[in-house]
């Protein structure tokens, strides 16, 4: 299915030259002068190789047939991740690269959105926030006041990220997945 360049999105995948590459970043650049372009950031689903493009943003560029489907995460080892579909049971191996930075964030039996092409696994869409435990923090600093001063805290994923000074060690918080940032305390 042909599209225009700036339509693409993160995680799209697009066919050139025969071959499937999933788009990492796409920016619309709108110069002062000239003609806008969009700049596409793409990994070969084959193998892994990342090249870098540039289009005008009318050109056409040929996306692929992607069907997302939700999997549930079992367990990774030396081959890669490994995935369940819910429904059908059906398991699928899933390569690091694939994962990429995300795979700090999987927790045993989380629900994740993949996206195949045909029966090969091409990007993955996590929750928007995951739970986890805050291992290692300062102590509160006496005077110190609640407003806008965060902290550095450890999380039980290897994670560092910030957290009010209230939050202490063993507090289970919620984080955000695109960039690892405190939302609130967990509710549990």
């Amino acid at each position: 299915m042909k599209v225009i360049a700036s339509s693409i999105r993160k995680g799209n995948v697009i066919e050139q030259d025969g071959k499937l590459y999933v788009v990492v970043t796409a920016e619309n650049i709108h110069p002062g002068k000239g003609t806008p372009v969009s700049q596409i950031e793409m990994r070969r689903i084959s193998d892994g190789v990342k090249i870098s493009e540039r289009y005008k943003t009318t050109d056409q560029v040929e996306k692929a047939t992607i069907e997302e489907r939700n999997y549930t995460f079992l367990y990774e080892d030396p081959d890669g991740f490994h995935f369940m579909n819910p429904e059908s049971f059906d398991q699928v191996q899933v390569p690091k690269d694939v994962i990429g930075t995300s795979s700090v964030y999987l927790q045993e039996n989380m629900t994740v959105k993949l996206s195949m092409h045909d029966t090969t696994p091409v990007s993955i869409t996590l929750p928007a926030r995951v739970t986890l435990e805050v291992v290692d923090t300062e102590p509160v600093t006496k005077g110190q006041t609640a407003s806008s001063s965060y902290k550095p805290a450890m999380l039980s994923n290897g994670l560092r990220t910030g957290v009010p000074p209230h939050v202490a060690a063993g507090t289970r918080i919620v984080v955000l997945t695109e960039d690892g940032t405190y939302v609130e305390r967990a509710k549990d």
